[in-house]
């Protein structure tokens, strides 16, 4: 038997009946939901001169499209999301 490549850290307490599915962000597979590892993608600006143009905002002012997606397993250990444990 071999070491598992890595540990989800989630384990079900009770009894929940069918779990929700979520499609893969990167891969389209239909995963459970539990099993899903989410990831925030945003654009943010960085050039400081565009910054000076646009005035003393926050910077979360600053940071555009900021969506939620969600990797399965196999998308997250290629993706470098979650690494092996030692």
């Amino acid at each position: 038997m071999g070491i598992k490549a890595y540990k989800r850290g989630w384990h079900h307490t009770k009894t929940r009946g069918k779990e929700s599915t979520i499609t893969c962000s990167f891969c389209g597979r239909k995963v459970p939901k539990y099993k899903t590892f989410p990831v925030m993608k945003g654009f943010s600006i960085t050039d400081p001169l565009l910054r000076k143009e646009l005035g003393n905002r926050d910077r979360r002012e600053l940071t555009l499209l900021s969506t939620k997606m969600h990797a399965c397993p196999a998308c997250a250990r290629h993706r470098n999301i979650v690494r092996k444990k030692r």
